[in-house]
């Protein structure tokens, strides 16, 4: 049994360049960032290792590696979209953009990014109001939400901040991107076909 894979001529080593999907230089600044964040997996890996290490080979469980892996996540996630849409990696269904013309591509485009920027606008307003919410206190004190255990981080708060950041740049992203569709452009700032 064989297992054969479509050749889309891209190249599996350029998914991490600068310059695929990038559409703009925020979408550029955003994939170099990316490989520094993404070494953040790597530490939550490690202080895992360790906790195993300190738990069940020396006895001694820490109280912080859990709640600092989960937080290191949660932000390699929250990063992720702003990522994605960067590198034009999101998740799409092409039936009906592949089989379109010029002109519908167009609108499709345009129609895409609005759409996009609508959603990551009322993102944004829902992770200001959580992060509002987890750094406020009721009579608007600045007060960080705690995790609770023993150890007891501001890591809730933190986490909420970092994804109404992430969606807040993903704003920024969508109008870009919209202002480039509605001049014709596609990835790389060139000219859409028809245009």
């Amino acid at each position: 049994m064989t297992v054969e894979f479509e050749d889309t001529g891209e190249d599996p080593r350029e998914s991490f360049d600068d310059a695929v999907g990038a559409r703009t230089r925020l979408d550029r600044f955003i994939n170099r960032g990316a490989k520094g964040v993404a070494w953040l997996v790597f530490a939550a890996m490690a202080i895992s290792v360790y906790e195993v290490f300190m738990r069940y080979v020396l006895n001694a469980p820490t109280s912080w590696v859990h709640e600092t892996t989960v937080f290191l996540v949660a932000i390699t996630f929250a990063l992720g979209g702003p990522v994605a849409l960067a590198r034009d990696r999101h998740i799409r269904v092409r039936l009906l953009y592949d089989a379109a013309g010029p002109r519908l591509r167009y609108v499709l485009d345009v129609f895409n990014d609005a759409v996009t920027l609508l959603f990551c606008l009322t993102m944004t307003y829902a992770a200001y109001v959580m992060f509002w919410r987890a750094s406020h206190g009721p009579t608007g004190d600045w007060h960080l939400e705690r995790s609770g255990t023993s150890w007891n981080p501001p890591f809730p708060a933190l986490t909420k901040g970092i994804i109404m950041v992430a969606v807040g740049i993903m704003c920024l992203q969508a109008v870009l991107h919209l202002v480039q569709s509605l001049r014709g452009q596609r990835s790389g700032g060139q000219p859409a076909e028809g245009h």
